[in-house]
């Protein structure tokens, strides 16, 4: 049974057939979300109203953030769907802390004003965006940097933390996560929190499927949340290099595609959720988003198909993060620990 009042406008798709994952305390995330990260193109009203035809038709998780800057119009379309008859607590509704609020002080006010501007009571997962406290402009390119730049300090991390702690014990955030973390700062926070992550939210398609992360998040009770799950066609032209590879045109997935006569995005939203991730496609199209729910109520990929899609990883991240470096002369593959240690300053 629904809890939408106007299920009978095609098309529908009932939330409760979606498959979910569980978490450690055993609360239930449904396996898909609609992410919302489109403001290099797209209006906030476009991805509002995005949001708002996404519930109508089944979607029930939201991935929002504050740096996002469209919160607020999410927010109007939250109430919408509420006074339609959705019901507050049938939905996910993720938002982020970002890089220019981790200071103890700033932590708490931070999530407020997300609330605020969602027009929600609290959430059910809250994040921090980036391990590094490190700020930049909106629209900036892939040369700029914060003059306060710092790297990955764990004393001061753990302090953002325990904030976040806080926001549970306060009751305004149901869970909390990480975001673009690595093996050795996921294993320090684990050893030192209180209440552990329960997602840790990073980049996964077929191109760029990292197994030892992706491994270590599992082995921990943490669920992977896969940001660009099909390769991020929309991401901004500051995360665009020369030797960027386009998964949706691999030979291996258009393949399987023509086979199932289906859209090779949804062939990679298939797999992220039969791989145990958690994918949060964006658009704001609706044969896009609902191709994506729908690819969820039929039959699985085989395990021939899996293992194809397994052997086309090419270790291609997208999302480099030059921004967040903070002295002159770095390579982007310090933001992430590629020798397996935290990268000193």
């Amino acid at each position: 049974m629904s809890d939408l009042t106007n299920q009978s406008e095609p098309p529908y798709i009932d939330p409760s057939l979606v498959p979910y994952f569980t978490l450690y305390d055993g609360a239930k995330i449904p396996g898909i979300g609609l992410g919302t990260f489109g403001s290099d193109n797209f209006s906030a009203q476009q991805i509002g109203d995005a949001v708002k035809d996404a519930i109508h038709i089944g979607f029930r998780h939201i991935d929002c953030a504050a740096i996002y800057r469209n919160e607020d119009v999410i927010g109007r379309s939250l109430a919408q769907v509420m006074k339609e008859g959705v019901k507050r607590e049938s939905l996910w509704i993720t938002s982020k802390l970002w890089n220019d609020s981790h200071a103890e002080e700033s932590v708490i006010p931070a999530c407020k004003k997300s609330l605020s501007d969602l027009g929600l009571d609290y959430l059910d997962l809250y994040l921090i965006h980036w391990p590094f406290p490190n700020h930049h402009a909106a629209g900036v390119d892939v040369t700029s940097r914060d003059e306060h730049a710092q790297p990955y300090i764990h004393q001061n991390y753990m302090k953002t933390w325990r904030q976040m702690e806080k926001l549970v014990e306060l009751g305004l955030v149901r869970h909390i996560g990480t975001s673009n973390m690595t093996i050795p700062k996921l294993s320090a926070l684990l050893n030192d929190a209180k209440i552990k992550p329960c997602c840790n939210e990073m980049e996964l398609h077929p191109h760029f499927q990292q197994p030892e992360l992706f491994k270590f998040v599992k082995s921990q009770q943490m669920i992977p949340i896969a940001y660009s799950p099909i390769g991020s066609p929309n991401r901004p032209v500051r995360d665009r290099t020369a030797d960027d590879s386009v998964d949706i045109e691999d030979s291996v997935i258009v393949d399987i595609a023509k086979k199932l006569n289906i859209h090779p995005a949804v062939v990679c939203v298939k797999w992220a959720v039969q791989r145990g991730q958690l994918p949060i496609p964006f658009s704001v199209k609706r044969h896009q988003y609902l191709a994506s729910l729908q690819s969820l109520l039929t039959p699985p990929l085989s395990d021939a198909d899996m293992d194809r899609i397994a052997s086309i990883d090419r270790g291609c991240r997208l999302i480099k993060g030059q921004v967040f470096l903070w002295k002159p002369d770095q390579n982007w593959e310090d933001l992430w620990d590629v020798n397996g240690v935290i990268t000193p300053a």
